[in-house]
């Protein structure tokens, strides 16, 4: 069997494929090696993991993960792949590299990650040939819904959301200032505790005020980095994530007032990408 993972910082999708080429789906939590470790990893995995699967039947993984950005951080992902599936060949490559396959195929492109965090890249239809650095939550990751997140937080602790979008805070936040401090400076994951502000955005997001803060972190993101590439006006600029997804309208407006082009929009790039992997040099890009 062979596994093909797409991993956020949030969730995991898997693309399980037998022998006979029947396929099943697989979900885990994301992880991402500069937040967690390899022990992390593995006593997850192992958590998460059905114990009817058989394990010693899969020959290949191919893992893409937020956060695999070098052969140091790949390696804490792969070690634990490895001492999971014993059998199988692991390859642990970037989100942004399968994000490139997911959404250009083999043809030359932009392609952006926007999600829990955010990244690009640029894409000659064969490999990644340039990449503006992803400084992550602490620093970067403009346009992420971490971004949004901290966004929305500084208006609503600054007392600067209009009355109306405050009462909606409130009534989906009841627990309060103190409470929500705690959970983004006290537990676990503070990154993917930001993003999901990006829902209450979402579900909002007919509102000026949620339109104006969407597209001005969108702004950011295209300043600091689609603009940062060779050909950026006339290439397709592809996307892949939920933020990415459920402000579609938002995004192009942004893009189109700064004469770019939107390529297509993927909210899981899964799909895709398996059938870049089975279709080889066919595989042509759908969007979904």
């Amino acid at each position: 069997m062979i596994a093909i993972i797409d991993s956020g910082s949030t969730k995991a999708d898997w693309r399980v494929i037998k022998e006979n080429g029947e396929q099943f789906n697989l979900g885990t939590v994301g992880y991402n090696p500069f937040i967690v470790d390899s022990d992390q990893i593995q006593k997850g995995l192992l958590e998460e993991l059905d114990d009817d699967l058989n394990r010693d039947a899969f020959k290949e993984i191919y893992f893409y993960g937020a956060g695999c950005s070098d052969d140091y951080r790949c390696e804490i992902v792969a070690k634990a792949l490895r001492a999971i599936f014993k059998n199988a060949k692991v390859v642990v490559d970037h989100d942004t590299i399968a994000c490139a396959k997911a959404c250009c195929g083999h043809q030359a492109g932009i392609a952006c990650i926007i999600g829990t965090g955010s990244n690009t890249c640029l894409y000659d239809g064969e490999k990644i040939t340039d990449h503006v650095t992803n400084l992550g939550y602490l620093v970067g990751d403009e346009g992420s819904g971490g971004h949004l997140g901290k966004q929305l937080l500084r208006a609503y602790f600054y007392r600067e959301l209009p009355e109306d979008i405050k009462v909606a805070f409130e009534k989906v936040y009841p627990m309060g200032e103190r409470a929500i401090l705690n959970q983004l400076y006290n537990k676990d994951k503070p990154n993917v505790y930001l993003a999901s502000f990006a829902k209450f955005l979402s579900d909002h997001k007919d509102h000026f005020y949620i339109q104006t803060m969407v597209s001005q972190c969108f702004d950011e993101f295209i300043k600091r980095h689609i603009r940062k590439y060779k050909g950026h006006d006339n290439l397709p600029i592809n996307f892949v994530g939920s933020v990415a997804y459920h402000f579609k309208n938002i995004l192009q407006i942004c893009l189109e007032e700064r004469g770019m082009n939107m390529g297509i929009v993927l909210k899981k790039p899964i799909d895709n990408l398996v059938n870049y992997h089975i279709e080889g040099a066919s595989f042509v890009p759908v969007e979904a």
